[in-house]
């Protein structure tokens, strides 16, 4: 969804390609041979995050939505609880330092360093998982 800092991404043709090297303005493209226009492959605010379809295909079928430390103000990310709720009738759950600002579109919330909340939130959907199998 925010791309990957360790592709690099041309402005001009859209080549995108694995690179660990500074992106420097003499940096030359691969693929169309310009210099000046590579970039960072990642998403930066106005610009619209990769794979939305699939992501909102996804949302429309799931039965359990996480959400994992986010503030919850930034859209379209902000957005998703209400489209796995509301769409598809998924549980929500908000595993965060600290409340975001929907939290109370959560069915549950754990607060809390992610290095702990999470291992415990998969922990007990383990024991669930288990529990139901027999």
């Amino acid at each position: 969804m925010h791309g990957e800092l360790w592709r690099s991404l041309c402005a001009l043709c859209g080549d995108v390609r694995e690179n660990r090297a500074d992106l420097s303005t003499g940096l030359v493209c691969g693929a169309c041979g310009e210099a000046g226009s590579m970039r960072p492959n990642v998403v930066w605010f106005h610009e619209i995050p990769y794979h939305m379809d699939r992501i909102e295909r996804l949302l429309a079928r799931c039965g359990l939505f996480v959400s994992i430390g986010t503030s919850g103000n930034v859209y379209p990310a902000a957005g998703f609880v209400q489209q796995a709720r509301f769409r598809a009738g998924a549980r929500a759950v908000e595993l965060n330092l600290e409340p975001s600002e929907g939290v109370g579109l959560f069915h549950a919330a754990r607060h809390g360093p992610a290095t702990v909340v999470v291992p415990e939130f998969v922990d007990a959907l383990r024991l669930r998982a288990m529990a139901h199998a027999r």
